[in-house]
């Protein structure tokens, strides 16, 4: 049965209905208003690669041979954990032995469980002052980090604190002062308490970086150095990315020692995910080919990426008005606005996100069906970026970008 959403207009070659894919060698279309490098919208088609194409990972352990405290593994069964991802199964045992470690592994494969686990089993016991420091490249990335640390030390009385811009800075100073743990942030804000003396990384015997590729993409390569410089020498280094670059490549050797490389970097993440374009003529039509895509069952859990945060706002309303509940983030909402929205959606009490290029990174929402760019991303390595919300640890999922009508014949 043909799906609503069809744009009516005839294809050149077959395709899923509703969705228009065209010929190779045509002329492509070009970003809005100049904005961003050119994309050949070819690259956003792609056949996914069927999950049993891969051979499933068989882990060494199981949770159990780690030997962690009985309070830990008390939270560890309650979340349901019962086997290791590959990047826990590598990592965890190396960091319980105090080595610096290099973790290279693809987005939701489970990092933070694998630097998390082992680092809380360290702790218990420990009292007071801050000895852990993990750095995050956005809010959202360091929110899910403290969240997940809270639940895998609940009731071990241990305490972390968030520190990120987009909030009051005189409630961290005050949480810093409680003598946290842990502290889990963002580079310009850590730096920022780092200069107004309220935060000091004199005791930190554990520093991570979690999604270091991005931080460095996203020009944190000098606060990231201060904040290093600002600890102790003697220290044990977790270094989290999905690749390995000169400058990662650089910075791993001045900061850390003999360290253990874990590389369980499969096919990208991508490569799960099942592209394809759309053919919108105008805005108008736009809307409505996204709107009619929404009310299918398909499209159960949907996450939208749009170019502006003035036009990704008003999207959502103009989604919730026509009786499809959307939450929106965007870099004018505070930060627990942005984290309420981010909740309803994993929660799913709302199946729509929509959001600007501030989501695409880092973040861990499961069983994201399909990914909309209601606008096209800015370069190639942002589209990834979005597309790897779905699709995660190997499950399929499905990415649609809107295009304009393709010229044909």
């Amino acid at each position: 049965m043909k799906n609503s959403y069809s744009s009516g207009q005839p294809s050149r070659r077959p395709s899923r209905p509703g969705v228009r894919s065209f010929s190779p060698g045509r002329q492509s279309n070009r970003p809005s208003r100049g904005r961003g490098t050119y994309i050949n919208p070819d690259k956003f088609i792609n056949k996914a690669v069927a999950a049993h194409d891969e051979a499933p990972y068989e882990p060494v352990h199981t949770f159990t041979d780690f030997g962690f405290s009985p309070e830990l593994q008390h939270n560890i069964d309650r979340k349901g954990y019962k086997l290791p991802s590959s990047i826990q199964d590598g990592a965890i045992p190396l960091i319980l032995e105090g080595r610096d470690v290099i973790g290279l592994a693809n987005t939701g494969t489970g990092k933070t469980a694998a630097f998390g686990l082992p680092i809380i089993e360290r702790l218990s016991g420990v009292n007071g002052a801050l000895s852990v420091l993990i750095m995050a490249p956005t809010r959202e990335l360091a929110a899910q980090i403290d969240e997940q640390f809270r639940e895998f030390s609940h009731g071990m009385r241990l305490y972390s604190t968030l520190v990120v811009g987009g909030v009051n800075i005189e409630r961290q100073i005050r949480d810093l002062q409680r003598r946290p743990h842990i502290v889990i942030g963002t580079p310009g804000r850590l730096k920022d308490l780092m200069e107004r003396g309220a935060l000091n990384l004199k005791n930190v015997n554990t520093l991570v970086l979690d999604e270091a590729d991005r931080m460095l993409d996203m020009g944190f390569l000098p606060d990231i150095k201060r904040i290093i410089s600002m600890t102790p020498k003697e220290r044990q280094t977790l270094f989290f990315s999905a690749t390995i670059t000169p400058q990662i490549q650089t910075l791993t050797q001045e900061f850390l020692r003999d360290p253990a490389i874990v590389s369980v970097r499969t096919s990208e993440t991508s490569d799960h995910v099942e592209q394809d374009v759309v053919e919108a003529s105008d805005k108008e039509h736009k809307l409505e080919l996204l709107t009619n895509m929404l009310q299918t069952e398909d499209f159960n859990k949907v996450l939208i990426f749009g170019e502006t945060k003035y036009g990704v706002q008003r999207l959502a309303d103009t989604l919730s008005k026509a009786g499809m509940p959307a939450e929106a983030i965007h870099g004018n909402k505070s930060q627990p606005q942005r984290q309420r929205a981010l909740k309803a959606f994993k929660d799913e009490r709302v199946k729509i996100l929509v959001a600007t290029d501030v989501a695409a990174r880092g973040l861990d929402i499961p069983n994201v069906s399909h990914v909309i760019n209601y606008d096209q991303p800015a370069t190639y390595e942002d589209y990834v970026h979005r597309i790897g919300r779905t699709g995660r640890g190997g499950e399929r999922g499905t990415a649609l970008t809107f295009i304009a009508p393709r010229r044909r014949g």
